[in-house]
């Protein structure tokens, strides 16, 4: 059994074989959390404008959206779009694509001016193509195709979901400041 940062690294590496791994290894959720906090952490270090509360921002936003992105991949993989030989559970979904997160990282170098979005960006790309690896090991898809179009499916609900919460939030914070 590989180590969290060896683990890590095959993520980041798009090694379908770690994800496998990751999938199968029921004891790994505690090792996805902390590769989705790492990454947060980084996040919020990147943006370093708002201090701790932008790190501690990020980590919960991140803890949260992994949480909700796992169950949008699971439900529509496993309801909406299983192949025939489609068996997962929740932990398999959150263990995999919190591995996914790897490559985010480099979002700690947001804080340098210029480059740092360009490292975002990369970061951005490279956790999408991870993501995509992840889904088809969890959801055991033949192709990358399907879990291409998961993950499509899941952003675009995710989008929906965080900008409902963003107005009910924003509401309350103007009904509460008014």
């Amino acid at each position: 059994m590989a180590t969290l940062v060896e683990r890590a690294i095959g993520a980041a590496k798009l090694d379908a074989s770690i994800y496998e791994e990751i999938e199968h290894d029921q004891g790994a959720l505690g090792q996805a959390m902390a590769v989705v906090v790492i990454a947060a952490v980084a996040s919020g270090i990147g943006a370093a404008a708002g201090g701790a509360s932008a790190v501690a921002a990020s980590v919960v936003g991140a803890l949260i959206g992994w949480f909700v992105w796992a169950f949008l991949i699971w439900f529509i993989g496993t309801n909406l779009m299983p192949e025939p030989t489609t068996k997962a559970d929740i932990g398999e979904v959150l263990r995999t694509i919190g591995f996914a997160s790897a490559p985010g990282v480099l979002n700690v170098f947001g804080i340098v001016p210029v480059i740092g979005a360009i490292f975002g960006l990369v970061a951005a790309v490279w956790q999408l193509a991870a993501m995509v690896v992840a889904v088809r090991a969890a959801l055991d898809y033949a192709a990358n195709g399907r879990a291409i179009v998961v993950c499509l499916i899941g952003f675009v609900v995710n989008v929906f979901i965080v900008m409902f919460l963003v107005g009910i939030l924003g509401g309350a914070s103007y009904i509460a400041n008014h």
